[in-house]
């Protein structure tokens, strides 16, 4: 609640499409990337974020510049100046932590994606939001943090692999969003593997209460969940052709996004089913030992129960009682418990009580 708070503090009293001036985060400058290509033709460059963008001529080629590192409200004004970007855009690519979403401004199609990655380490979910605005014949893309998923498309673009060079703007975006959701079944995958450790061990080892394991695996997966569930009704209007800008050849493409996204969400709701169940069966485990330790002391406990009454009774401070001088009545008594103590144990085995 803390981080929702700060997300939107910064928002609150700023009129819409706005961007608020940011100090410039300390660490590396931003370095943009810059590929121009068509069939025939590959080029790629780096440039600062202190470089002017108005040089960037397209000659024919598309363009596809990608921005790591949203925090520098200087340059993001300046690529919103260069491309015609709209204010709203403007303001979702800066303001992070938005909601998945497939949206329209003129011939521009905006994408936003939720970029997550398994921290080995922590265990954890960690997301980035992905910005992607498609023009004519460019492609912009806004990054958080250097480091992305987007390398497989930098490796068919630099040598030509597929139809990437071949198509249009609109291509690459849903190139960079499909990377985007493969990566997801990576993610997915870790989840997977951390729940079959864990399973393993809640079902045939014992250990200590796993209820805390269990809810920050599940919370871990509700974070995937809440970025591919927008991004199903956002790939369904561009596979139906909501989204003019896309064109009918691509739209295809957006198809097969939709099918793998709605495959996840598949496997997200399996393994959110399989969690329960991990849980009642360790309820379930833990509730059967119980049942078993208080059966066996509820038999100790019935033995006892008359060997006490017979000690009892030879405990009491009467001057009359012959057993007492009776030169065997010690090991008398003491045979009649053992008796009684045997007898009890057979009758419990042969009603299968222990």
């Amino acid at each position: 609640m803390k981080r929702f708070a700060k997300l939107f503090s910064r928002r609150i009293g700023v009129a819409p499409g706005s961007i608020v001036d940011e100090p410039r985060a300390t660490g590396q400058p931003v370095e943009m990337t810059l590929f121009r290509y068509n069939a025939d033709f590959i080029e790629e460059q780096k440039i600062p974020a202190e470089d002017s963008l108005e040089d960037l001529t397209k000659d024919g080629r598309i363009l596809w510049l990608d921005i790591p590192g949203v925090h520098d409200s200087g340059l993001l004004k300046s690529i919103t100046r260069r491309f015609g970007i709209h204010p709203i855009a403007a303001e979702n690519i800066q303001h992070t932590g938005q909601r998945p979403k497939a949206d329209e401004y003129g011939d521009q199609l905006f994408l936003l994606l939720h970029m997550l990655t398994w921290n080995m380490e922590e265990k954890t979910v960690e997301t980035e939001q992905v910005s992607i605005i498609s023009g004519r014949d460019y492609v912009l893309s806004f990054q958080e943090h250097p480091g992305d998923v987007f390398d497989p498309v930098r490796r068919r673009l630099t040598e030509g692999l597929g139809r990437v060079r071949k198509m249009n703007a609109d291509y690459l975006a849903y190139c960079l969003a499909d990377a985007v959701v493969d990566n997801y079944f990576l993610v997915l995958e870790d989840l997977r593997e951390e729940f079959e450790e864990m399973e393993e061990q809640v079902l045939f080892e014992d250990g200590p209460d796993p209820s805390a394991r269990v809810h920050a695996l599940t919370r871990e997966l509700l974070s995937l969940r809440r970025a591919v569930w927008p991004m199903r009704e956002a790939a369904s209007a561009l596979m139906r052709g909501q989204i003019p800008s896309v064109s009918e050849e691509v739209q295809i493409f957006f198809r097969d996004l939709h099918d793998h996204i709605v495959q996840i969400i598949d496997w997200i709701e399996l393994m959110r089913d399989s969690m329960k169940g991990l849980m009642d069966s360790y309820q379930s485990k833990v509730s059967n030992s119980t049942n078993s330790i208080m059966r066996v002391l509820t038999i100790v406990a019935t033995i006892f129960i008359p060997l006490t009454y017979i000690a009892g009774i030879y405990g009491m401070n009467f001057e009359i009682m012959p057993e007492l001088s009776w030169p065997l009545g010690y090991p008398a008594i003491m045979g009649v418990m053992a008796l009684v103590a045997v007898g009890m144990l057979l009758y419990f085995k042969k009603k299968k009580w222990l």
